[in-house]
């Protein structure tokens, strides 16, 4: 199998001691049922709960315990491109085959869930999450008039979200709002004077952890904005947690239409 950016997997039977270094794609290894055969985490692989309590943590994503991976004999590594960083990838490859996603839209995700389940020979699985993907994704009812709207991910310094990121596809593909910050690429470092115009200005739970006092200290900065808090996973989150991820979003939609 060739991965998403490029590179090839060759496994030499299904493989039942995987390390996931990547939050989303953790959670759906465990959706798609792989249960004893996941030996180890990230720190910030909080879901499902019990595997958060329960597998060994090899570090962060952008700070993986090698050693700690290696102690851990897998014959599968789970990584992504923005999440990890290239020197621990290949690092890695050193000690078993990495599968390295890169997320952009909807179907790279589902590619990528397609990809993860074959591998593990849980392809019929793989169909099962895909398939209600699609069908809830098709569920959404998308903004007629296309509001206005920048995205924050982190505080000090402030830093948005631009182009060729799976948000911007969730907030002008899914959602038809206009992201201001769409002419700059990923992550830019902003000043909040160079905003333009907004109808909505939505803080994120994580990566930073935005809280309902922020709404209040920005506020005077963009006192013609609704500032809202969003739930930083379902518009991060690539994996099984797409299934719900459209009702989320069409109940915050009907939050900001009603309000």
């Amino acid at each position: 199998m060739i991965d998403q950016i490029g590179n090839k997997i060759n496994l030499e039977k299904e493989p039942v001691r995987i390390v996931s270094l990547v939050p989303s794609q953790t959670e759906l290894l465990f959706h798609l049922g792989l249960g004893d055969r996941v030996v180890g985490i990230t720190k910030f692989c909080i879901h499902p709960n019990e595997w958060f309590r329960s597998k060994e943590r090899i570090g962060g994503t952008k700070d993986v315990k090698i050693d700690k991976v290696a102690q851990l004999n897998p014959d599968l590594i789970i990584a992504n491109k923005e999440e990890n960083t290239k020197e621990d990838i290949e690092a890695l490859q050193e000690i078993a085959p990495v599968y390295v996603s890169d997320i952009f839209n909807l179907e790279d995700s589902l590619e990528m869930i397609t990809q993860v389940a074959e591998l593990c020979n849980l392809a019929s699985k793989g169909e099962e999450i895909k398939s209600a993907i699609r069908k809830n994704f098709s569920t959404i009812v998308p903004f007629l008039n296309k509001p206005k709207v920048a995205y924050l991910i982190w505080k000090n310094p402030y830093m948005g979200v631009g182009s060729d990121t799976f948000i911007d596809f969730v907030l002008s593909d899914c959602l038809q709002m206009e992201n201001v910050l769409a002419n700059q690429s990923r992550y830019p470092e902003l000043n909040l004077e160079t905003i333009p115009t907004l109808d909505y200005l939505f803080l994120s739970t994580e990566p930073y952890p935005f809280k309902e006092k922020h709404i209040e200290e920005l506020q005077s900065d963009f006192p013609d904005t609704k500032i809202v808090l969003v739930d930083g996973e379902f518009f991060t989150w690539y994996g099984s947690r797409l299934i719900n991820a459209p009702k989320y979003l069409n109940g915050l939609m009907k939050e900001l239409i009603d309000d």
